[in-house]
């Protein structure tokens, strides 16, 4: 009996590994893909001036680190929300679920929202809304926080990876509408991960 506790121990500690590669894998590609749209002029959001001096998005090094293990909690009893923005924009969300982790020895919790009009949007059918904030804000990342998309798992047990953080378009430029991200998603640590803040000079 307990050697099959040990193969089992080994075997689900082996498949989260597997998964964290493959996520930094996945992370890798999303970032070089997120780049070359932020530095072609017909995709990016940069204003003209700023295509001057720019050179690339910069990020935090992949870490391991940062990719968890998360348990997610359907909340289907939600009620849609006016989530605010930082212009007078005021969409409709609910919160889907919860998704629940630890790191670096903190029990944390982050909020998961869909757009009441998500149907509208092809391609976004099961798309989820994370936004959140960190202590890395306007201390490395952008001060007004960062989002990452997620979509709706089909069991209760994802992959976390915070190497896929980006900041919002409105930390490029002023013309676009951004989410704020709301309190309950602010975590009490430095995540040092995903895309760092953007300096137009």
């Amino acid at each position: 009996m307990r050697y099959l506790l040990i193969v089992f121990v080994f075997w689900t500690s082996g498949g989260v590994l597997a998964q964290k590669i493959a996520a930094l894998e996945e992370s890798q590609q999303m970032q070089q893909e997120l780049n070359a749209a932020y530095t072609n002029p017909e995709t990016s959001v940069l204003m003209e001036d700023d295509f001057k001096n720019f050179e690339g998005l910069e990020f935090y090094p992949l870490s391991e680190e940062f990719i968890v293990e998360a348990k997610f909690v359907r909340t289907p009893d939600e009620k849609p929300f006016e989530m605010p923005t930082t212009t007078e924009r005021l969409p409709k969300y609910v919160k889907f679920g919860e998704l629940q982790f630890t790191l670096k020895g903190q029990a944390l919790k982050l909020d998961v929202y869909q757009a009441t009009d998500h149907e509208k949007h092809e391609g976004y059918e099961d798309y989820l809304f994370l936004p959140f904030t960190d202590m890395t804000n306007g201390d490395g990342s952008y001060g007004g926080g960062r989002y990452m998309d997620f979509r709706i798992p089909k069991g209760n047990k994802v992959i976390l990876d915070f190497n896929q953080a980006y900041n919002p378009y409105c930390a490029y430029n002023p013309k676009y509408s951004c989410p704020i991200p709301p309190e309950g998603n602010d975590l009490p640590l430095r995540i040092e991960a995903g895309v760092k803040a953007f300096d137009s000079l």
